[in-house]
């Protein structure tokens, strides 16, 4: 199979937690098992690019996103997982990714732009999927910044064969924020064209609601963490959800295999 993992956080570019290890070690032992396998995440100002070793892809750089109707430059950048044969690819941009944290300042409060970084991360993958044009069977995003994935390729690539039949897993992080991304963002993303209906959740962008949205538009939802809040266990329970729960990644191939059949036929 081929599978991209998406997601904001990956040791060992940003710090260790439940969300950035899971984010190596299931894309590392799915490589193992012979699978085609793609990582994405973004190129926040605090990864080193020297000791990393990341370097443009200039054939892949280049586009413009329009994030609320103004032109954000897409550049993509690319290392090796160490000890690994696996390529991490990064989006990245000047005025959204170029500073020294990742979703907070030193005084811990959330970027103003979190929502357009959310918004440009998810269009910049697809796009640069497309790009490359190495169609994925599975797509795999985790946490609460990478909801909008499921979102945009459901509902603004709908009509898009380059992504028919392509499957969408959601794994779902506990690593909550306060408050919400900003006040605009369901304006931003409609901008993109998007129903009323299909981006509800976010006229109060939390992050409870944020996850909601990756949610409503996976094929299957994971238990990433041990424990999730209980309003997001019942939100699954009351609308259901195509539910994993919390087990290791070796199960998680079986769950792969189902959705997308056997590639061998």
């Amino acid at each position: 199979m081929r599978i991209l993992y998406v997601s904001t956080e990956l040791v060992p570019y940003t710090p260790e937690n439940t969300l950035s290890q899971a984010a190596l070690d299931l894309p590392k032992l799915m490589n193992k098992k012979g699978n085609d396998v793609r990582i994405f995440m973004p190129r926040f100002g605090t990864i080193n690019e020297r000791r990393h070793q990341l370097h443009e892809v200039i054939r892949l750089s280049g586009m413009n996103m329009i994030i609320n109707d103004i032109d954000q430059p897409l550049i993509i950048k690319v290392a090796s997982l160490p000890n690994a044969r696996m390529q991490v690819y990064f989006i990245d941009n000047e005025d959204y990714f170029n500073r020294k944290a990742i979703y907070a300042d030193k005084k811990g409060k959330f970027f103003e732009d979190n929502d357009e970084r959310s918004i440009f991360f998810a269009k910049g993958i697809l796009e640069t999927v497309k790009k490359l044009n190495w169609k994925p069977d599975v797509i795999h995003a985790q946490g609460w910044m990478s909801a909008l994935v499921p979102l945009y390729l459901r509902k603004y690539y709908a009509d898009d064969a380059f992504f028919d039949d392509v499957k969408m897993v959601y794994s779902v992080f506990d690593n909550p924020f306060e408050g919400v991304l900003s006040e605009n963002m369901f304006d931003k993303v409609k901008f993109d064209g998007f129903e009323d209906k299909d981006i509800e959740h976010i006229s109060t962008a939390n992050f409870h609601n944020l996850l909601k949205i990756g949610i409503d538009n996976a094929d299957v939802v994971v238990q990433g963490d041990e424990v999730l809040p209980v309003e997001i266990m019942d939100y699954i329970k009351e609308n259901n959800i195509n539910f994993k729960e919390h087990q290791p990644n070796e199960n998680l191939d079986e769950v792969y295999k189902e959705l997308v059949g056997d590639k061998e036929d």
